[in-house]
């Protein structure tokens, strides 16, 4: 059955995965959500823990891609995940921490986080897109980053043929590792600005730009075209619900669960793009008994899953796990447009209240359908050092900050229901991306810069630091543009229309 899209402003347009994946977004601003989710039975799970990542893969983008031949997405997969980029066999492994509880490590790939899981493959699946709906055409990929995606697209997709990447990080709002890591990028084809604001601002100014009709006209006049490699592109979430999959295979392979009983999925959530893949698994079969939504000190989710109000009119703070350090999760107007049975009237009118008061309030059925599947609970700071010292003395584990936060979450969750399942936490980057936060919770002083320090934490804990962080104080700064909200767009016009 041929797999189709639809908009969740717009039920009545209907594109394929190619339009979908290479548009990133639709005309009048809702994402792409698959029109059903196919099915995985026992037999699929069985046969699928025999396969390994790669296979597992091909087989679930194979059921959302059906514009795309088999050979095609062989060959997507094989260019992600392939060429010794991921540093273990299994690009998404996992750990057991203890007992029943499992970290679901996704920060092996070349920029240690978890964003190189869909971002090593977005560039095989863009291109391919490109060439079916509009060959010939530049493509111009557009990125707000909190830290981690906009260093994930970068390497995904320097000097990659018919591409450009333009990337958009808060100046204050990332370590100094995730900003070393964009501004001394390689490439031909790539831009990175600074903007004088929080990770909010730099989303809110690249979807004003997808929807800016002069701009898409001057653009398309050059024989450019916009789209994205955030996780509003269903091309970047995708491939997040292989791992979700391939999670519970090895959960089978392995012996430590038996078919078909239930197990828990933690996430630290920010925008929302990675708990929902887990909840796309769940509905494609994976038994998953609970998705438990961890949040930092900016709990806008937490709050949300717990009264049904979104709202974003609080104070921002920065914290040491600045990759979810957001006001505004994208990705929730898919889970939003399912659980309102896909009534985009209803979406239209709650982004609407969200863009012009700052809140909105969701009907009781969607409440308390999302109660129903979701808790929500947050970490602030120091609950989040308190987690990275106890787990390291207590498991020899050495897990970052946002991990932490999940871990934390997960430990209220289960102290508060006495659920003690099968769960897989889901690990989003190397420690070694936040060496000085990892640093003190480990009641180390922290000397030097950022770079000493990741030094200082292998002496501690043992841990091999990733090649791609240790390379990074060479490396020159290539980029150091910076601008404000307002001027986004056009810097993004003036840099897509140079000659460069």
């Amino acid at each position: 059955m041929n797999m189709f899209y639809r908009s969740t402003r717009d039920s009545l347009k209907e594109v394929t995965a190619a339009q979908a994946i290479a548009q990133g977004i639709s005309d009048e601003g809702g994402l792409f959500v698959p029109a059903f989710l196919p099915a995985l039975t026992p037999d699929d799970f069985e046969r699928l823990a025999s396969a390994d990542y790669n296979g597992r893969a091909v087989d679930i983008l194979g059921r959302f891609l059906t514009d795309f031949t088999e050979a095609e997405i062989e060959q997507c997969v094989r260019g992600a995940y392939g060429g010794g980029k991921f540093d273990t066999e299994n690009p998404a492994s996992m750990h057991v921490l203890h007992d029943d509880v499992h970290i679901l490590e996704l920060w092996h790939g070349p920029t240690c986080a978890f964003k190189d899981m869909a971002l090593q493959l977005l560039p095989h699946l863009l291109t391919r897109s490109v060439e079916k709906v509009s060959p010939g055409k530049t493509t111009a990929i557009l990125v707000a980053t909190s830290g981690d995606t906009g260093k994930a697209a970068l390497e995904g997709f320097k000097d990659v043929e018919g591409t450009k990447v333009v990337v958009f990080y808060p100046g204050d709002g990332v370590s100094m590792l995730q900003k070393m890591q964009m501004v001394t990028q390689e490439g031909k084809n790539v831009r990175v600005f600074a903007i004088s604001g929080n990770f909010d601002d730099a989303q809110t100014g690249v979807k004003k730009i997808f929807t800016d009709e002069k701009i898409k006209s001057t653009l398309a006049a050059d024989n450019i075209q916009l789209s994205s490699a955030n996780s509003i592109n269903w091309g970047r979430l995708v491939p997040q619900i292989v791992y979700y999959v391939s999670a519970y295979c090895d959960l089978l392979a392995s012996g430590r669960i038996a078919p078909g009983k239930k197990f828990n999925v933690v996430v630290p959530t920010g925008n929302f793009g990675n708990i929902l893949a887990a909840y796309y698994a769940m509905r494609m079969g994976v038994p998953i008994a609970k998705l438990i939504c961890a949040s930092n000190k900016n709990k806008v989710l937490t709050d949300f899953i717990n009264s049904g109000v979104y709202d974003r009119r609080r104070d921002f703070y920065v914290t040491a796990s600045p990759s979810m350090d957001i006001l505004i999760s994208s990705n929730l107007e898919r889970l939003l447009y399912e659980l309102e049975d896909n009534d985009d009237k209803v979406i239209t009118e709650y982004m609407a209240a969200l863009r012009e008061n700052g809140v909105y309030t969701v009907s009781d059925k969607c409440r308390e359908r999302l109660q129903g599947l979701f808790y929500a609970g947050y970490l602030d700071d120091e609950g989040t050092f308190d987690v990275i010292r106890e787990c390291f003395e207590k498991y020899h584990y050495l897990c970052d900050t946002h991990t932490a936060v999940a871990i934390g979450v997960y430990e209220q969750y289960a102290a508060q229901t006495g659920d003690t399942a099968v769960t897989v936490i889901a690990s989003t980057a190397s420690p070694y991306k936040f060496p000085t936060s990892v640093l003190g919770a480990l009641g180390r002083e922290a000397r030097g810069d950022e770079f000493d320090r990741l030094y200082e934490l292998n002496e501690v804990s043992g841990v091999k630091i990733p090649q791609s962080l240790a390379e990074l104080k060479s490396k020159p700064v290539r980029f150091s543009d910076c601008c404000t909200p307002d001027s986004m767009a056009q810097s993004v016009v003036d840099y897509l229309l140079s000659k460069e």
